[in-house]
């Protein structure tokens, strides 16, 4: 089983990529929404050179097709691109598989697709945009736990402040969006948030090869 960094920003280009990874943080997870699919593709390119270049593992949101074409070893899928994927040949390029779950329905397709890790959310409401599912809460984390025998990712509306109950509630790792990108400071606010997780960091070893 990998165990995963407690602080697991997710961000919308490589230049985010660049500004957290230099920093500090050892997660970070690319989500490129908008442009062509060579721009898109250069994109993740950039990101993964990054991320290397500061001992960052770097997880590539939606697009395990690029990811297989440029090396990358860590892909994550929501329950609809997760329903289009080859699994098959993204185990087979070695590729390592995190999973979005909102419901117990969820939760079963996800566990079938093998994952190395599963996201739970939204743990409390969100800003980022809206959504179809009531927040889960903490005590859903711990059942989700139960549950699986990989690690568990938390996410959704969730601050440096909530991120202590999150992990001792039992998350392998805390997902953050908006309270990185809509900071005023990313730069200290990431240096804040490795410093809040740094208890639960020190459990944590390398993720190994598939």
């Amino acid at each position: 089983m990998i165990r995963l960094d407690p602080f697991y920003p997710i961000v919308p280009d490589a230049a985010w990529v660049a500004r957290l990874a230099a920093q500090g943080a050892k997660l970070i997870q690319l989500r490129v929404k908008n442009g062509t699919p060579e721009a898109i593709e250069a994109e993740i390119a950039r990101a993964l050179e990054t991320a290397s270049a500061h001992g960052c593992q770097l997880v590539v949101n939606d697009y395990w097709r690029e990811a297989i074409r440029l090396g990358a070893d860590f892909v994550h899928l929501g329950q609809g691109d997760l329903a289009d994927a080859d699994l098959a040949a993204i185990h087979a390029a070695g590729i390592k598989l995190g999973v979005s779950t909102h419901s117990p329905e969820e939760l079963t397709v996800a566990i079938a697709a093998e994952p190395d890790y599963v996201a739970l959310g939204p743990i409390y409401p969100t800003k980022l945009k809206e959504m179809p599912w009531p927040p889960q809460g903490l005590a859903r984390i711990g059942e989700w736990r139960s549950k699986i025998t990989c690690p568990l990712v938390a996410i959704g509306g969730i601050t440096l402040e909530r991120a202590p109950s999150v992990l001792a509630a039992g998350a392998s790792s805390a997902a953050v969006v908006t309270d990185i990108v809509m900071s005023d400071d990313p730069e200290q606010r990431t240096r804040d948030w490795l410093a809040a997780t740094a208890p639960w960091r020190n459990l944590s070893t390398a993720i190994p090869p598939r």
